[in-house]
C-alpha cells in the first residue's frame, strides 16, 4: 500500500511516520508534505493508495485537497487526521473513507487502512471511466460518484467548492460554475453569480424578508436569491415551462 503523508506540522507527520512503520502489512510512505497542494501535485506525479490528510493546512487546506484528489484516475483513498472534530460532516462529503482524531491511536489507524486496502484501485478507476457524458463527478457519503444530471436540482459556489443540491440530497464538486456552463451548455439556467439551476426544476418567484427575489425549485426547500442581473431571463424561462 503507498500512502502519502500531509500536515503542516512536522511532529504530527513523524507521528504517523513511526505508526504506519508498526502496521504489520506492506506499507510504502511515498511521501511528506506540509500542505494540500503538495499533496494534491505528489498525488499527481506518482500512484498514490491512501492519502492522510491533516484538514488545517496553509493554502489548499485538506478538504479542499481531498476533492482535487477525487478527480484522479485512480482516485486514492482519503483519511482525515486531525485535531478538530467540527469538520467530520464536510470529510465525509469530501472523499474520506476514514476520520481520525489526534492524537492518533494505532488500531484506528490499522482499521482504516484495512478499510482502504478494501476500496481496490481498480474499483475506483472502474467507477471514474464508466459513462458520464450527462453525469457530474462528485463526492458524495466518502466516496467519488456520479450524479446525472437529470437529478440535479441546482448548483450553488461556496467558497472553495459548488454544492451540488440533488435528488438524494447534497454533494461537494470540485469546479467552477463557469466550466460547468462550459462543459454542459444549456443544461443549467444562471440565476445568480452564484448560482446555476435546472430550468425544468423551477416552479415560481417569491419576494424575501430582505425584499430579495426568490426562486423556488422542485425537489428542494431553499429557495435561490436572484440576481436583478438574470432576473428577467428566468422570469421568460418560468414562463416557458409546464408545471406539473
Amino acid at each position: 500500500m503507498r500512502v502519502l503523508i500531509a500536515d503542516d506540522e512536522q511532529p504530527a507527520r513523524q507521528r504517523l511516520h513511526d505508526l504506519l512503520g508498526e502496521i504489520d502489512a506492506p506499507i510504502e510512505i511515498v511521501a511528506e508534505v506540509g500542505d494540500g497542494q503538495s499533496a494534491v501535485d505528489a498525488a499527481r506525479s506518482q500512484a498514490v493508495d491512501v492519502a492522510l490528510l491533516d484538514i488545517r493546512m496553509p493554502g489548499l487546506d485538506g478538504i479542499a485537497a481531498a476533492l482535487q484528489l477525487a478527480q484522479l484516475q485512480p482516485a486514492p483513498a482519503v483519511v482525515f487526521v486531525t485535531a478538530y472534530d467540527e469538520h467530520a460532516l464536510a470529510a465525509f462529503d469530501a472523499n474520506a473513507i476514514g476520520y481520525l482524531l489526534k492524537p492518533i491511536r494505532l488500531q484506528r489507524l490499522r482499521d482504516a487502512l484495512h478499510k482502504a486496502a478494501m476500496l481496490s484501485r481498480a474499483q475506483q478507476e472502474a467507477l471514474q471511466t464508466e459513462a458520464g457524458a450527462d453525469a457530474l463527478s462528485v463526492t458524495l457519503g466518502g466516496r467519488l460518484t456520479r450524479i446525472p444530471l437529470d437529478e440535479v436540482i441546482y448548483l450553488r459556489a461556496d467558497q472553495k467548492y459548488v454544492e451540488v443540491c440533488h435528488e438524494q440530497g447534497l454533494a461537494l464538486l470540485d469546479a467552477s460554475l463557469k466550466s460547468i456552463e462550459e462543459r454542459f451548455p444549456g443544461r443549467f439556467l444562471r440565476i445568480h453569480r452564484n448560482a446555476l439551476v435546472t430550468a425544468a426544476r423551477m416552479r415560481e418567484l417569491s419576494r424575501g424578508n430582505d425584499g430579495q427575489t426568490l426562486l423556488v425549485l422542485q425537489g428542494s426547500d431553499r429557495p435561490l436569491e436572484v440576481s436583478r442581473r438574470h432576473l428577467p431571463e428566468v422570469r421568460r424561462a418560468l414562463k416557458g415551462i409546464d408545471k406539473p
